[in-house]
């Protein structure tokens, strides 16, 4: 099982407490259990940053025109204490393979099969992007664009023939189906498969007459069952189609406007739960122009990159939990902190103590 269908699974099994929206939505909060202590272990970097910054800028003032030893006398202030200025970074480079595959998932044809159409609140269907062209799935006719590429299923029912064999697999199904001559969309479409993209025995590709396979576009998602008949070592099909134009879907707009807000959110609560006394103003004036923006330029970056509705709800959702999750971790910073310097106090007072009885 290859991870985009691990991924698939994983949804369909969260999917039974309210459809695949949900499943998605406790995805995110599975992740995020699973990364709290790295979100402690950012926070507490974070803070341990700000509070070491007074000092790392007077060696690096120190030492500006000699930058090996600049950075040999930073090594050893990180070392002396305990810092680690990359350990920061790890819950996002963890993030990002979940990204990816369920970027991934959401736009595999078997996704689209099963719940491409599903809805979640105001969200029509979890598969689609901004501006993507409509399709209705299995209305006998394909919806066109004239340089749309397509897709097989991951199995197809197959006739042999004195049998029939069902769930027979497909290799490389995004590559296996192609277009005869010029599409052109209002007219029927020709399309050919190679009799090698089955996985069957020799002795059973010389008795196969016919074959059914699932062909999705993969501009439009739309997904028709089609039926192709053999001709020597291929098998063709002539489907019709129609054109469609594109069209904004605002639906997924305000996925993108909410993913913007939340995330300007997620950044602000960050920023306020870190700052310390002894921050430099310049760095404090620097961080605030990044927080700002940073939030502007992804979401500018996902009205012209296609990223699916489902994908948009998952970032949501990770910035939710994660403005909780940072107010969550910030207390519990500020008691261990708290505990930390009443500790320092008794250790005083007992010395003191101890002196007072030597006397």
């Amino acid at each position: 099982m290859d991870f985009i269908t691990l991924t698939i699974e994983i949804l369909k099994s969260l999917s039974v407490f309210g459809g695949f929206g949900v499943g998605i939505i406790l995805l995110t909060i599975l992740v995020r259990v699973a990364m709290w202590p790295l979100g402690v272990s950012q926070q507490r970097s974070m803070k341990t940053m700000q509070q070491l910054q007074p000092k790392m800028k007077a060696i690096q003032e120190r030492y500006k025109n000699d930058p090996q030893q600049m950075q040999q006398k930073m090594m050893e202030f990180y070392k002396e204490h305990k810092f680690n200025p990359m350990s920061g970074c790890f819950p996002l480079l963890i993030q990002m393979p979940i990204f990816i595959l369920l970027y991934s998932a959401l736009m595999s044809p078997q996704f689209i099969q099963i719940a491409g159409d599903a809805k979640f609140l105001f969200i029509n269907r979890l598969d689609a992007t901004l501006k993507t062209n409509a399709g209705i799935s299995n209305d006998g006719i394909l919806g066109v664009s004239k340089y749309d590429s397509f897709i097989l299923g991951k199995t197809a029912k197959v006739y042999l023939d004195k049998e029939t064999l069902d769930n027979v697999k497909i290799s490389k199904p995004n590559k296996a189906i192609e277009v005869q001559g010029e599409m052109v969309p209002g007219e029927p479409v020709d399309l050919k498969v190679s009799l090698d993209n089955l996985d069957l025995k020799f002795s059973q590709l010389d008795k196969i007459q016919k074959a059914e396979l699932t062909v999705t576009n993969m501009q439009t998602k739309e997904s028709e069952n089609v039926t192709f008949t053999r001709k020597n070592d291929i098998l063709t099909a002539t489907f019709p189609t129609k054109e469609l134009k594109s069209q904004l879907h605002y639906d997924v707009l305000l996925l993108i406007v909410l993913f913007g807000l939340t995330m300007f959110l997620t950044q602000k609560i960050m920023m306020a739960t870190t700052q310390t006394k002894n921050q430099d103003p310049a760095q404090a004036a620097m961080q605030k122009s990044m927080n700002t923006f940073m939030p502007i330029m992804l979401t500018a970056t996902f009205i012209f990159i296609p990223i699916p509705a489902g994908v948009l709800l998952y970032l949501i959702s990770s910035n939710i939990i994660q403005v909780i999750q940072t107010v969550v971790i910030n207390k519990q910073l500020e008691k261990e902190d708290e505990q930390k310097k009443n500790k320092i106090d008794e250790d005083k007072v007992a010395k003191a103590k101890k002196v007072e009885n030597k006397q």
